[in-house]
């Protein structure tokens, strides 16, 4: 089977990690890259650094990656689209959820695959808890909270943390829970002077009845990357930025000791730390999206997928700015 021709438009911070996997996936050449910006981190080792995407189009691609700043991503899209070429855009897909339903509509009708790079769908351990929660391991599932807090990022200027990092939580919580969102409500903050909001805080529910959790922020000193699901069996804890997994059991040993009983109500039992192979998250994604480019299903985020997921993050910033709450497409609740 012959390579894929690929083409990478954008070639910043995320960029220079997906020229350095394109380079090394099996089955894939990386035949152009465009920057109107130049090559900051040098990546493009061999080859000239292209002006735009419409001369990464006319070097004859296969398939590309979007990985330019998220005001940019549309109009990139949709040339990209026009000129048949499968796309994996940088998340957020779009500006707004509306841009990103008319670009999934524009890849579907040509029959092109269109996909979004929520890459934590590829992160080990949330593979893992997804497939142990489908499993039942877990029992009915009551909770997901997530956290994912780090200092301000400075290459970010044109969305806040909520497009840009709370899209993550959004998407990997449908689907490890496999359903979407119903409705959610938030509070933000803005304490960097920005005109985004750097802080946010969510609060929502699934459509299978799952309470959702998000803290999410720019403000912190510490990187933290935490999903936590409770169930009537125990609770998982997954550490994305190490790919760990944990399982806190419920107690099945009867507590003797009648003042720690009565105070704790459900009891601690076995902790297992999980042991499985750990893939380079970005690689696994980018070898997905070769996959799915050849015709087979894989756990890609698609463009369709990552418009609702925007849709829950607009809701959440209206719900901040009226004080209550929103259905996931954004109408009040009853």
């Amino acid at each position: 089977m012959a390579a894929l021709r690929a083409g990478l438009l954008g070639l910043g911070m995320m960029g220079r990690h997906h020229a350095r996997i394109l380079r090394d996936v099996d089955g894939v050449d990386l035949v152009a890259v465009a920057d109107p910006g130049g090559d900051p981190h040098r990546v493009a080792t061999g080859l000239e650094v292209l002006p735009d995407v419409a001369s990464l189009i006319d070097a004859g691609i296969d398939l590309a990656v979007v990985a330019i700043p998220t005001r940019f991503h549309a109009d990139a899209a949709f040339a990209l689209a026009d000129a048949g070429v499968h796309t994996l855009v940088e998340k957020p897909i779009a500006d707004d959820a509306e841009t990103g339903h008319r670009l999934a509509a524009a890849f579907e009708a040509r029959g092109l695959v269109g996909a979004v790079g929520h890459v934590e769908r590829f992160n080990p351990a949330l593979q893992q808890l997804r497939s142990r929660l489908a499993h039942g391991d877990a029992g009915d599932v009551y909770q997901i909270a997530t956290r994912r807090q780090s200092s301000f990022p400075g290459r970010i200027g044109d969305v806040g943390v909520a497009k840009d990092l709370a899209t993550h939580d959004i998407d990997l919580t449908a689907w490890v829970a496999q359903a979407t969102y119903a409705s959610v409500s938030a509070q933000t903050a803005h304490k960097s002077g920005r005109a985004f909001e750097d802080m946010i805080s969510i609060t929502g529910r699934l459509r299978n009845g799952i309470i959702a959790n998000h803290i999410i922020n720019w403000l912190s000193p510490m990187k933290e990357r935490v999903t936590v699901v409770t169930g009537e069996r125990g609770t998982f804890i997954a550490d994305t930025a190490t790919g760990d997994l944990t399982f806190f059991a419920n107690g099945t040993v009867p507590l003797e000791w009648e003042t720690v009983s009565s105070f704790r109500g459900v009891s601690e039992g076995d902790v297992t730390r999980f042991a499985f192979a750990k893939k380079e998250p970005l690689r696994a994604e980018l070898e997905a999206f070769r996959d799915a480019v050849r015709g087979d299903v894989t756990e890609l985020s698609s463009m369709a997928a990552a418009a609702h997921t925007l849709e829950v993050v607009e809701s959440a910033l209206q719900s901040a700015v009226s004080g209550g709450e929103l259905l996931a497409t954004g109408r009040a609740t009853d």
